[in-house]
This record gives C-alpha cells, structure tokens and sequence, in this order.
C-alpha cells in the first residue's frame, strides 16, 4: 500500500491508538481527552506494563503513546523498535524535558515527543503527525532541542551497550554480572571494548564520573 492510500485509509477509519504509563490517573485523564477527538482517534488499549502491551491482540496499532521512564529496565530504544518493526510509530511523553530525555526519544527512532507539562492539544497534534510519519515537538520541546548536539555513533554492541548503562547507574562490576547472568571477567570486557570504541570517535569515558555524565546526557539513565 503506497503512502497516499495508507493515508486515506487513516482518515476515513480514524487512527487508531494506544497508550502505555503507568500511572492510572494518566491514563484515564488521556483517554478522556482522547475520546474527544473520535472519529478522528480511537484509543483501543491502555497498559501499564511494556508486556501486557506487547501481549495484546489490538496490536499493532497506528500510533502508540508511551511514557519516557517507565518502572522497568527496558530501553526505550528496544520499546520503539519492537513497536516499529509491527508498523507502529511512537509518540514519547515525558514528564521531564531536558536534553537527556529528549536525546533518548530521538535516538530511539520516536516520531514525536510530548512533555506531560505540554497541553493536551500538544499531544492530539503529536498523534496526527506520528500516523503521517511525521515528527512532531511541541514549542517547549522545540526550544531544548535546539540546544541538543549531535552526537557521534560508538557502534556498541548490543551487550556492550546494556553493560556501560548497567555500569554507568552505579551498580558493580560484579552486580552487573549478576544481573546479565554472566561472568565478571566478561562484563569487564564488555566494558573495555566499549571504552575503547568511545575513545575511537573522541569521547572520553574511561572514568566512572566521566561514563554517567555521558550516560545521563544521551538519556540511558532515568533523572
């Protein structure tokens, strides 16, 4: 199905939503305010957990609309491509705007992102623009991303990558092993290779204080 089809068809069914946060109240208010704008949007399912989600059969839907920081250890990165590769796109919403949050949602793959202190009318637009594959940021989120720097690419690895973030919220060397069910001496390598590939395109975070500050400002770690 070509583009214009796609969109035509989206019009006339109206597009389709879901929504993951999980706080309740958040919820409700959303689709309250969603539920506004039928037949335009129709939100099909609400979860509060990145699982239940994913286990539900209205999925894939047009567009998915889910919270920045959830209580889990699943990178938004992972949320966004698992979404994407149904033929969903995503709209982040987050109750922080800073440079770290917005970075993550952008290296994502996030079509649009929302603060929760951006007006519902910002998070409508969001949809709309998302469902056209288009990006979408609202004035406030507009400002910061203007001060937002490129950052250069790594190319870590998949473990490499989940070892530097563990590594970089301050567990242990050992914790960290722990929690990837594998050795100290291969975490170790994990994160010496990964230094290494940082050194390679000019950043340094061959210290721990050096490795979060890195860490927080590409949005691996929660404010």
């Amino acid at each position: 199905m070509n583009n214009s089809s796609e969109a035509d068809r989206k019009r006339m069914a109206g597009i389709r939503v879901a929504i993951l946060d999980d706080h309740r109240l958040v919820l409700d208010g959303l689709v309250a305010r969603l539920a506004r704008e039928e037949p335009k949007l129709t939100v099909v399912t609400v979860h509060a957990r990145w699982a239940d989600l994913l286990a539900d059969p209205a999925l894939p839907v047009d567009v998915v609309v889910i919270d920045l920081h959830l209580g889990d250890s699943i990178p938004i990165t992972s949320k966004v491509r698992a979404l994407a590769a149904m033929g969903s796109t995503v709209v982040v919403m987050s109750r922080h705007s800073d440079n770290a949050s917005i970075n993550a949602a952008l290296h994502a793959g996030a079509l649009a992102f929302v603060a929760k202190t951006d007006s519902a009318d910002d998070l409508v637009a969001a949809i709309h623009f998302a469902a056209e594959s288009e990006q979408f940021f609202s004035r406030s989120v507009s400002r910061a991303i203007s001060t937002l720097t490129e950052v250069a690419d790594a190319g870590l690895g998949h473990q490499e990558q989940r070892a530097m973030t563990l590594y970089a919220s301050g567990r242990s060397i050992r914790e960290v092993a722990e929690h990837m069910d594998t050795t100290e001496e291969t975490v170790k390598s994990y994160i010496k290779r990964a230094r290494r590939k940082y050194r390679d395109i000019g950043i340094d975070v061959g210290t721990r204080s050096l490795l979060r500050r890195h860490a927080s400002r590409e949005g691996w770690l929660g404010p």
